[in-house]
């Protein structure tokens, strides 16, 4: 299936996320994303709902599920899902089962390195066990998430086989809205997806050019970015845990800015 224009995040969720993702896909949200990382996730959390809405009709093929290997360096020490005395290899291989028997699953839509490694030589060992997942058809897609430097990113795109087709970042003013490296993934077929998108971009919401767009268009100001962000081909993270802002939300779909309105937006992330 393709890639969802907007994905429901479930991270610092906790005993929430069951109830959250059944409501999420419930409210119309056919994407899910969450990761083998027990500190910020409940990834079997997200299974249960998934077990829950299949009991009700869903079908596991109407869902996009997308989670992540979190290298130790990002994990709980006292909650690691593999052990961080193993090989890499061994560790990837460890946290891709237990992502499955936590999802009840036998397959992914999309598997994302949750942050690049160093050095380089030990990331495309990494790198080597999620192409034999694609290979094996245990996963359609594999990339990589929190790779801000566009040269690590070339990188992995020359070394790698089985070449990334996502890339998961923080979309936000610090990186200057990785313009470089968004140019790099659409030149390359590579999906940006990017989260944080309202957090950390306050200033733009409440900027008088959102506000009368809002107005204007009768949406809220949430509604406007998230139309311009997948507009501009960029698949928003939606993390909310309102039932009323899930609906708002999906509804982004019913109207188009125009060329020139996304241009006036656009001036925003300069």
């Amino acid at each position: 299936m393709n890639i969802p224009k907007l994905i429901y995040g479930t991270a610092w969720k906790k005993e929430e996320t069951t109830r959250l993702v059944e409501l999420a896909v419930k409210s119309g949200f056919r994407a899910i994303d969450t990761a083998c990382q027990p500190r910020h996730y409940n990834e079997k959390g997200v299974g249960d709902a998934l077990q829950n809405l299949y009991a009700q009709g869903f079908k596991r093929e109407e869902i996009f599920l997308e989670t992540k290997f979190t290298p130790k360096d990002g994990q709980d020490l006292n909650n690691i899902p593999y052990n961080p005395n193993d090989s890499l290899e061994k560790q990837v291989l460890d946290s891709f089962d237990v992502s499955l028997k936590n999802l009840q699953t036998s397959y992914l839509d999309s598997y994302i390195l949750h942050s690049p490694i160093f050095p380089f030589n030990h990331m495309m060992k990494v790198w080597k066990i999620f192409e034999s997942f694609y290979e094996k058809g245990k996963t359609k897609n594999i990339g990589i998430s929190n790779c801000y430097d566009i040269r690590v990113l070339k990188a992995l795109y020359k070394e790698a086989k089985i070449k990334p087709t996502i890339l998961q970042n923080r979309f936000y003013k610090d990186s200057d809205y990785d313009k470089e490296i968004r140019v790099f993934c659409k030149e390359n077929n590579i999906k940006y997806l990017g989260f944080w998108t309202l957090s950390a971009n306050l200033h733009i919401l409440g900027s008088k050019e959102i506000i009368n767009l809002a107005r204007q268009y009768k949406k809220t100001q949430a509604q406007i970015f998230y139309r311009f962000l997948t507009q501009i081909e960029i698949t928003p993270l939606n993390g909310t845990t309102s039932h009323e802002h899930m609906i708002e939300d999906l509804d982004i779909f019913s109207f188009e800015l125009s060329n020139n309105e996304i241009e006036e937006i656009s001036t925003l992330l300069n």
